[in-house]
């Protein structure tokens, strides 16, 4: 049973076109993670749900962090102004008024897919869910909607976000840790993602780009998601001010399986490769028991995190036991501070 935000007409026709088109009209879904690599001190966000309570105080303290918030979405509002922030009944009116690059989707799992939708409608480069439990059918059919268009790319849901420290922060990660530097952190789970911020400002490295994928079931699993491990490492190989990358797997998927591809292709044929340094996540976890989220469950199906772990390991990551050990271990590689 689809949940109550698909039964609008809209969104049903939004759908009939998806799935008339996917089967027909490859989209280059793929070309829209070079989205990610604008994420800076000139990034403009808005909110969907922006007069929501999780979304004020939210976007309060992002912009008190000096992201620029240019207004948000709160239908039936339109016209109104919200933190001193003009307020859009469509996010379709946000964009061709305030023209963001990211939306943050601060909408209820049961309304979230409808959101997201609306925002790829409009075209807004990156789009950020942080709702968890989202029903799986209606991701199925947002995952639809994003293989068909090539303006859009979805991060989350059921993840912190993305932060460029001190220069934008798009999700609900507890930015006081993080500093600007010159690692790459993507991470399956948000709370290990705090981990690796955390080791690497104490080391002195600081971040240049943090991206949380997501833990919900579908990333991984059925169908293309809508950004990866791989999809970040494509990013963080080129993005000028990452200089080493770190990589946060667990149970579940086989997300961290094609990046041990990525980095042993990248290895072999990059002269002067970056440094990467991987954990997986889940070592003592048992079969079929969801640990933490829904995504983070080991099935018969499933290789293990050991496995994992050792296919990076082969593939030139340095892998550790623990996120404690990320910015000890990565500033010995890069043989200094950032």
């Amino acid at each position: 049973m689809l949940s109550r935000g698909w039964l609008r007409p809209g969104h049903r026709q939004a759908f009939a076109r998806a799935f008339s088109a996917s089967s027909s009209r490859p989209a280059d879904y793929d070309g829209t993670i070079d989205n990610l690599r604008h994420i800076n001190s000139d990034t403009r966000i808005i909110y969907q749900g922006f007069t929501g309570q999780a979304a004020t105080s939210n976007a309060k303290d992002t912009i008190d962090y000096g992201t620029k918030v240019v207004g948000g979405v709160s239908p039936g509002k339109g016209g109104k102004h919200h933190l001193d922030l003009p307020v859009f009944g469509t996010v379709r009116a946000a964009m061709e008024q305030v023209k963001p690059h990211v939306s943050a989707v601060f909408v209820p799992a049961q309304f979230a897919a409808a959101a997201i939708v609306e925002a790829i409608e409009a075209e807004v480069p990156v789009v950020v869910s942080v709702a968890e439990h989202i029903p799986v059918h209606d991701l199925l059919r947002v995952h639809e909607v994003l293989r068909t268009q090539s303006k859009s790319r979805l991060v989350g849901p059921n993840c912190p976000g993305i932060i460029a420290p001190g220069q934008c922060r798009v999700g609900i990660m507890p930015f006081r840790q993080y500093a600007r530097g010159c690692v790459g952190i993507v991470s399956k789970s948000g709370t290990l993602s705090y981990e690796a911020v955390g080791s690497t400002s104490a080391a002195g490295l600081g971040q240049s780009l943090v991206i949380a994928v997501g833990g919900d079931a579908m990333p991984g699993r059925v169908l293309p998601p809508s950004t990866t491990i791989v999809d970040c490492l494509r990013v963080f190989l080129d993005h000028q001010e990452t200089e080493g990358v770190i990589v946060i797997g667990e149970i579940g998927g086989e997300q961290e399986l094609r990046a041990a591809e990525m980095i042993k292709a990248y290895r072999e044929t990059c002269p002067n490769p970056k440094p990467v340094v991987a954990m997986v996540a889940g070592q003592t976890a048992p079969r079929d028991k969801v640990m933490g989220h829904a995504g983070a469950v080991l099935t018969v199906r499933d290789v293990s995190a050991a496995e994992k772990a050792r296919a990076l390991e082969d593939a030139g990551a340095i892998v550790v036991p623990h996120p404690g050990l990320m910015g000890s271990t990565m500033k010995a590689l890069l043989g200094r501070s950032c």
